[in-house]
């Protein structure tokens, strides 16, 4: 068998692969393409942070101690010069300034005034940086090359009576080498994790992809009658679900199945039966008894009758396969029960009251129960038809509806030959028909479409029947209160 290519197993491989594929592509373009930009940007928002830090303590006493920790913290150079560009104190990461000094003095102060000597010498950009922020309109500058930033504004400073220039300055390209150990890293890190990522993709695509298979495989074999398909739930509601729904599909089809092999086993003699009367009478009419119209009136009534029976066995058919296959709940509502069974007797009484039958009823008025109407009314339809094909000599029926015990109870008695003992727990089996083959029945099916429909009204069917004396039918349903 020749392996598909677009399984399932193998698109959920690719999907994998294809995840892990632009989490690395993203991953190189953040460590090598935008790192130096993520870096400088950091950089600058520090130094820019570091500056309104010491403006806001530079009133402090003691400023310079924290001047020298923010330095050697955030590896900036901090010059803190006057407007004439005189340095008062200046830090680095790597060297502090002159704590001891006490700035208070008036030799310090007129230190601070040619202090130049005394501290690191100013960056080259220092001039720039001035004249830019003295042209500031917003108090503050700032200087950016590719290789460094500064940032600068006007402070108060302790000691000072005036305003004084703060100046940060800090590197941007010290990423440049590291960045290049990161390739490094980086190439070896994905190459390994490539490796395990496709290791994990297979077993978890192959994992996914089972219950999916096994599904497929079930729904393969949803008709034939023995499948060893096992599907172990558990790994997602959705495909449990799914599974669910396979089986209750394969149960319907099953009986479908079986519907169809009844149909064929025990009705196709029942079709064969009055087609070959209809073929034979037919042509007794064309080749013998055209000329005779007495005879010909005979033999068309026999097709007739044969044709009603024909019409009547397909209609059982049609009638039991709709209520085995329906899905849908029945149409309910509140309804006089004893109306509905009048009118049925009303119509046998029209049928064959010419005939010599007679109906005799006991019909309790105003009796109402809840549910389908229609189909209730061809269940009474039924028992009558089956109590008229196996009546007495008397011809004979009996109809009687009472309520008792919070339950409508519909019976149709005969005095026909009965049905013995054994049989009464089979009569309500779809195709049994003894009786049939003797003929007085259709296809075996009309009480099972009684005991359907009632089931269908959560009620039950009833038989009573003696040898030679009748019998009597009953269902039974609930009242509505």
């Amino acid at each position: 068998m020749k392996r598909k290519k677009r399984t399932f197993q193998r698109k959920l491989l690719g999907y994998f692969m294809f995840f892990t594929a632009v989490v690395f592509a993203v991953l190189w373009l953040l460590q090598t393409v935008f790192l130096q930009r993520f870096y400088n940007g950091m950089i600058i928002k520090n130094t820019v942070a570091a500056a309104d830090k010491i403006a806001l303590k530079s009133n402090s006493c003691d400023i310079t101690e924290y001047i020298d920790d923010l330095s050697r913290d955030n590896s900036v150079l901090v010059f803190i010069t006057n407007t004439d560009g005189n340095i008062l104190y200046s830090s680095d990461e790597y060297k502090k300034g002159h704590k001891n000094r006490n700035i208070e003095t008036d030799m310090l102060k007129e230190e601070f005034k040619g202090g130049r000597g005394h501290y690191r010498e100013l960056p080259e950009n220092y001039d720039e940086f001035l004249n830019k922020l003295t042209a500031s309109d917003v108090n503050e500058a700032e200087l950016q090359t590719d290789d460094l930033y500064v940032y600068g504004r006007y402070i108060d400073f302790y000691g000072s009576d005036d305003k004084v220039v703060l100046y940060i300055g800090t590197t941007l390209n010290a990423v440049g080498s590291a960045a290049r150990i990161i390739r490094v890293q980086l190439l070896w890190v994905t190459l390994l994790s490539v490796v395990i990522s496709l290791v994990l993709a297979w077993f978890m695509s192959r994992n996914f992809s089972r219950p999916v298979a096994q599904l497929t495989e079930k729904a393969h074999k949803l008709t034939e009658i023995d499948s060893d398909i096992i599907f172990h739930e558990g790994f997602c509601s959705e495909l449990d679900e799914l599974n669910t729904t396979l089986d209750n599909t394969a149960e319907k089809l099953k009986k479908s199945q079986e519907f169809q092999n009844e149909l064929l086993a025990n009705v196709s003699h029942d079709l064969r039966t009055p087609l070959t009367m209809i073929k034979g009478y037919a042509e007794m009419i064309r080749d013998i008894s055209r000329e005779d119209e007495k005879q010909c009136a005979e033999d068309v009534a026999v097709i007739v009758e044969e044709s009603d029976r024909l019409t009547a066995l397909v209609n059982e058919i049609l009638e039991y396969s709709e209520l085995q296959m329906t899905n849908s709940e029945l149409e309910l509502s509140d309804f006089d029960i004893s109306e509905t069974v009048n009118s049925v007797v009303d119509s046998f009484e029209k049928l064959y009251s010419k005939e010599g039958f007679s109906f005799e009823r006991d019909i309790a008025e105003n009796t109402y129960i809840r549910g389908n109407a229609s189909r209730l009314q061809r269940a009474v339809y039924n028992l009558l038809d089956n109590a008229v094909r196996h009546a007495g000599e008397d011809k004979w029926i009996g109809i009687k509806l009472k309520a008792e015990n919070g339950k409508a109870v519909i019976e149709i008695s005969d005095h026909g030959e009965g049905i013995a003992a054994e049989e009464l727990n089979r009569i309500w089996d779809k195709y049994y028909t003894k009786r049939q083959r003797q003929g007085n029945g259709i296809s075996g099916l009309g009480l099972a479409i009684v005991k359907q429909t009632v089931s269908m009204h959560k009620g039950k069917c009833e038989a009573r029947s003696e040898i030679g004396k009748g019998s009597v039918f009953s269902i039974i349903l609930d009242v509505k209160e």
